[in-house]
């Protein structure tokens, strides 16, 4: 009797999961963008996302759900496209992402000018999208505006901002920041460091 219980359960579950999953293409038919979102998500991401057919069947979706409203959607579509450097495709949804405050979004878009994808390279644009990125706590992005004021790369060369930038960076839980920071700092207040202070301080 035991036996019959639980496996009328487990199909019962199985059941309920199956229309789930028909509601929601169905909801999403009907221009309902968080029914095509959520319909879309499991398809997209974990071990579905390594297989072509299911992560595409999926971004199908995302794209309904993008176009219906769900913000959601659209990062996940920018996402999707700047991984597979599609960079022409990524790059309006990226922006958008990057205006709502969506890191990745900011990120991508600093790497994307900066290195010339599919757009003309320019390193003020790379740059802008860069420090939005680091005011969202991104440390690698930081990191990458403290290199652009270290080069003089589209801005005059700046030690100052170079060190603000990588402490922001650090802030945000770079370690390469971090690191950074205190050796310049510690050069601006004459003391020692590297592999000729520790040389040095075996003679002391």
């Amino acid at each position: 009797m035991l036996k019959i219980i639980i496996s009328f359960t487990v199909f019962t579950f199985g059941t309920l999961m199956a229309s789930n999953a028909v509601d929601l293409e169905v909801a999403c038919y009907e221009n309902n963008a968080t029914a095509c979102y959520m319909h879309a998500l499991p398809m997209v991401t974990g071990e579905n996302a390594k297989v072509q057919d299911i992560r595409e069947e999926g971004m199908s979706y995302m794209r309904k759900a993008c176009i219906f409203g769900d913000n959601r959607g659209c990062d996940k579509m920018g996402d999707n496209y700047y991984k597979n450097a599609s960079y022409h495709a990524a790059i309006p949804y990226l922006e958008k992402s990057c205006a709502r405050g969506v890191k990745f979004g900011c990120e991508a878009m600093g790497t994307i000018y900066r290195d010339g994808h599919d757009v003309r390279q320019d390193d003020v644009k790379s740059r802008e999208f860069y420090e939005k990125a680091c005011d969202l706590k991104s440390g690698d992005a930081c990191y990458n505006v403290a290199i652009i004021y270290r080069g003089g790369f589209g801005v005059e060369k700046s030690r100052v901002k170079e060190k603000e930038f990588y402490k922001k960076g650090c802030d945000a839980g770079l370690k390469a920041g971090c690191d950074r920071f205190v050796e310049l700092d510690n050069e601006d207040k004459g003391i020692e460091t590297g592999i000729w202070a520790t040389i040095k301080s075996w003679f002391k």
